[in-house]
This record gives C-alpha cells, structure tokens and sequence, in this order.
C-alpha cells in the first residue's frame, strides 16, 4: 500500500477539498496522512474522518506590518525542519497541499527530499503560499483556464476542485422537516460564510417583507448574528452555522446567495444551483473573491453584486431577476461539462508517485 500525505490549513477552504479527496484515495490503495498546524480549524476536521494527524510549527507570511512578521519566519523555519523528519518517518509515495501557509514547509520539505508534490489553487490567481510552494510541486491544479497563464509552463493542469460528495446526495424532504418550512414556495438560502456578513444579513432582513411574498427562506446568518425579533416569522428560518444538514438544504434550495470563495461556487456550479454572489471587498481580501465572481458571470453562471453595492433594493432586484431567468443559469452550469475533479486528481497523483 502506498502512503500520501495531505496538507493545507488555516481555513475550511484549505482542508473540505482534501477530505473530498479521502474516499477515492483509499479507494486507489493509498493510506493517507495528515500534516497541518498544532491547533488549526484543520486538526479537528482531519481527526474527525480518523486520519492520522501530525501538528508543526507554523508562521503567516504577511503583506503589511505586524511584530509577528519578525518570529514568524523562524516558526516556518522550525515546521521545515519537523516536516522533514515527518516525511523521513512516513515515507510517502507522494505529498498533496491544498494550500495555507501550514503547508509551504511541507511542499518544500517534500521537495528537499526528492518526494513528488502537487499542489492545488483554487483561486483565479495562486495565493502567497502557493507561489512560494510551486517551486516544489510537480503539478499545480487549478479551478478557472485564466489561472494557468499565472503558472510554470508545463505544471498547470485545470482539474477543478474536488466536491465533497455527500454534497451531491441531500434530501429535499428531511430539509424541510428539520426547516419546518412547507415548500410551497420556492425556497431561498442565504450562506455567508462562518462568520455571516453583515451587509448581506442586514439587507436580507431589510427586504423580507417582499422576499417572503414569493419565497421561504433559509438564512445561515453567521455565529452570533442571529436575529430574535424574526423568531417564529412564517416562511423564515435563521441559523448561526450548519454543518451535518447542509446537503439536504443545498436540495431544498432552489437560490442560493453565496460568497464567491473558490471551493463555495464549484460546489453550486456542480449542483446547478442558480446564484447570487457577493464577494468580499479588495478593503477585506486580496481581491481573489471578485475575480471569481466575474468569471462564473463572464460563463453565465451567476449574477454578481459587489459587496459595497448591497443593500435591500439591489438584493431584492437580483434575487427576483435570477428567480425569474433561473432556467438560463440552470443550462450554462449544466451545459459547463463540470469536470470530475476528484477522479482527475486522483488519476495525477497515482501518475506522479514513486
């Protein structure tokens, strides 16, 4: 049996495309192991699908001021040095970053000891770690055909991004029985993102007398943003955060407003889901939502508003839009050819281990 070592950390992102990637993995006769920061979210995500985990040391490699830009580099230096002991130790046939700063020493780890490693950006352009990491990558997946020009000729491979694939299995029924709503209307869910945004809360909750004529409404509203003066309005439902029941609210959706991270709309575009996007702001991120959100618009997968244009009238206006032409999104996503990401990387990673 041979062994792969998976990496990537720091946000939900970095980590759900690798645990899309477990069952195929086992499948293909791999036994995988997990190398991530001591106390990232990715550490009890990873424990939870009972793979063996393994904590370094790790330091963010920041674009502005910050003491810690100065200690930070030493940490990255010492998870170099445990990341080379670990891959000494297990002895992989190949290692597989999804990306986050946790997993630049493990890529160039990898790379000092003549271990292949691809690695995967999901957004349109590689982020800081990935363009540190790709010196030591054999391959370089990616999501969008405008990332490969920002590639290494010959290492670029457009893959997509894998989809964990109890997302595709949801149950419409079990969703409205845990809801409470009665599916009588089209149904509208709203996620954004663990945190919430408060732009799209607040105008989500200024315009719910309209929506509410025309739609029920599932609104995932972030921890602590929940709104007790709406409790017990007939078509609605808030929630901080869900986890185990998202599958079957994807099903049930028949809209979905999102934020434009990468892995969230290859997970709408693989369900056809017709969306609204609104990524976050150049003052919040390096930008890599918006550039995004433009492409799946460009392909007609979306309808797209900028974060600083969101307020009740321009949210209703969309959301009633994309309501009304929701059969167009629905062709352009279907008619995409969504690739089989998970059998594409699967298939470079059997291709490239020792």
């Amino acid at each position: 049996m041979k062994k792969i070592i998976l990496t990537g950390g720091g946000t939900a992102g970095h980590v759900t495309p690798n645990i899309a990637l477990l069952p195929a993995l086992k499948e293909a006769g791999y036994e995988v192991e997990y190398i991530g920061s001591y106390n990232g979210m990715e550490k009890g995500l990873i424990e939870k699908e009972g793979i063996p985990y393994h904590g370094i040391s790790s330091g963010k490699l920041r674009r502005y001021f910050d003491w810690k830009n100065f200690s930070d580099p030493f940490r990255v230096i010492h998870g170099y040095g445990q990341a080379r002991s670990l891959i000494k130790k297990i002895k992989p046939s190949i290692v597989f970053s999804k990306g986050g700063f946790v997993s630049v020493p493990v890529v160039l780890a990898a790379k000092s000891l003549h271990i292949p490693a691809i690695i995967h950006e999901s957004d349109m352009t590689p982020g800081l770690a990935n363009r540190i990491a790709m010196r030591g990558a054999v391959k370089i997946c990616c999501n969008f055909p405008e990332t490969l020009k920002y590639l290494p000729e010959g290492k670029g491979v457009l893959t997509g991004s894998p989809i964990r694939q109890q997302l595709l299995h949801g149950d419409r029924q079990k969703a409205l029985e845990f809801t409470g709503l009665t599916g009588d209307k089209p149904i509208l869910l709203i996620i954004g993102g663990s945190l919430g945004s408060v732009f799209i809360n607040n105008a989500v909750r200024g315009a719910i007398d309209d929506l509410l004529q025309r739609f029920e409404i599932i609104h995932l509203c972030g921890k602590g943003n929940l709104d007790h003066s709406l409790d017990g309005k007939t078509g609605y439902v808030q929630y901080e955060y869900i986890s185990k029941e998202l599958p079957d609210l994807f099903a049930a959706a028949d809209l979905v407003i999102s934020r434009a991270g990468a892995n969230a709309i290859c997970e709408l575009l693989a369900l056809h889901k017709p969306n609204i996007l609104i990524p976050l702001s150049r003052n919040a991120s390096r930008g890599d939502q918006i550039l995004n959100a433009n492409s799946f618009k460009k392909q007609g997968f979306s309808y797209v508003i900028e974060e600083e244009e969101v307020n009740e009238k321009t949210l209703s206006e969309a959301i009633h839009y994309v309501a009304d032409h929701k059969d167009e999104y629905k062709k352009a996503m279907a008619d995409s050819g969504q690739m089989d990401s998970i059998t594409k990387i699967v298939n470079l990673i059997k291709e490239n281990s020792l």
